[in-house]
């Protein structure tokens, strides 16, 4: 991902890559090297090859592991951060970071990048037209054979892969998480270690429901890597194969034609435009630290769901998450950003 940004940075009009951080220069400069990018400065610390530099904002690549420490640094030094998903390894390390970019006022996005998919806003807009919601299904099957760290996981799918999913479906209905039953398992051909397939049942607000099913070994007639949509409500059913134009048949009075929908950019070069355009005072990007925990939530309450096998509620989650955020909290004004809020649900609202 990192190379993917160098991509996205080079290319897009609005900005200039100031230098190159990683803890490897050897691999910073080879990235660079095989960009055409060699002259780019590098160095092992964000921060102070920021300051060096003279760069106004950071975009945060790293593993999740390094997200928390990396990003609360960037925005104590008064740097902006466009952060890769997830938020955090954790959601009590997620709450922190959105306590942070309260006490700094920076601005911390996630880069939820499937968000930025003009289909996907023809869909939601499609969603629009088929009155109360009632059902709204994923499916996802794929067969990949990445090697490396996601073949030793225990939760392959579910921790790597389903936030896409469980981000978009928030997207589609407008609305949150309540609860969510998980099974997981791992098929007998399986060449992963952990459990590479999952079925999550999540009560949205309002009484929606999520269904999602996915399979990371699952090879022959494989879906989008963006899933298989459809959506149910009281007047239609709209439906989203992940690569074409989404369709919906509704009632002959309210037509409705995919093709105005709107054009958010694509993947993560959209997330980078939007977030140089709220650098400059435009509207706050979708992805925004508070906006987008609820997104992890879901992941961390489906895998704990598969973990005891019963049905888990977000707000006792979050809450266990809260307290969990304030006694491991290493900075005291970050801490005392965090005792402050009344209610969780209320501080993750629009920032």
């Amino acid at each position: 991902m990192g190379r993917a940004w160098l991509s996205a940075i080079r290319a897009e009009p609005g900005a200039e890559l100031a230098g190159v951080v990683d803890l490897d220069l050897d691999a910073a400069r080879g990235a660079l090297a095989e960009a055409g990018l060699a002259d780019v400065p590098v160095g092992t610390d964000a921060v102070a090859l920021a300051r060096e530099t003279g760069s106004r904002a950071v975009v945060n690549v790293t593993v999740p592991a390094a997200h928390h420490p990396v990003t609360t640094a960037a925005l104590f030094a008064g740097l902006p951060v466009l952060g890769e998903k997830p938020v955090a390894e954790s959601v009590p390390r997620a709450l922190s970071l959105a306590a942070a970019a309260e006490v700094t006022g920076e601005l911390f996005v996630v880069s939820q990048s499937r968000r930025y998919n003009r289909q996907l806003f023809a869909f939601r807009e499609q969603a629009r037209t088929l009155g109360d919601l009632g059902v709204l299904t994923t499916e996802f099957f794929k067969a990949p054979r990445f090697g490396g760290f996601r073949d030793a996981m225990a939760h392959p799918l579910l921790l790597d892969m389903a936030i896409h999913p469980f981000d978009t479906a928030r997207f589609l209905l407008g609305a949150e998480p309540v609860s969510v039953y998980c099974e997981e398992f791992n098929p007998s051909w399986s060449w992963y270690a952990g459990d590479a397939a999952a079925t999550a049942v999540f009560e949205m607000t309002g009484g929606v429901r999520y269904s999602y099913t996915g399979s990371w070994c699952s090879p022959g007639q494989e879906t989008s890597w963006n899933g298989s949509w459809r959506l149910s409500g009281r007047d239609g059913t709209a439906l989203w194969d992940g690569d074409h134009e989404p369709v919906a048949e509704v009632p002959s009075d309210r037509p409705h034609d995919a093709a105005q929908g709107v054009d958010p950019g694509d993947g993560i070069a959209g997330s980078l435009a939007t977030f140089l355009a709220a650098l400059d005072g435009g509207p706050t990007p979708m992805g925004e630290v508070h906006e987008n925990v609820l997104s992890l939530v879901m992941v961390a309450a489906a895998v704990e769901s598969a973990a005891t096998g019963a049905k888990v509620l977000v707000d006792d989650l979050l809450e266990r998450a809260y307290a969990e955020a304030l006694a491991k909290e290493s900075r005291e004004d970050v801490r005392a950003q965090l005792a402050s809020w009344t209610s969780v649900r209320a501080a993750l609202g629009p920032a």
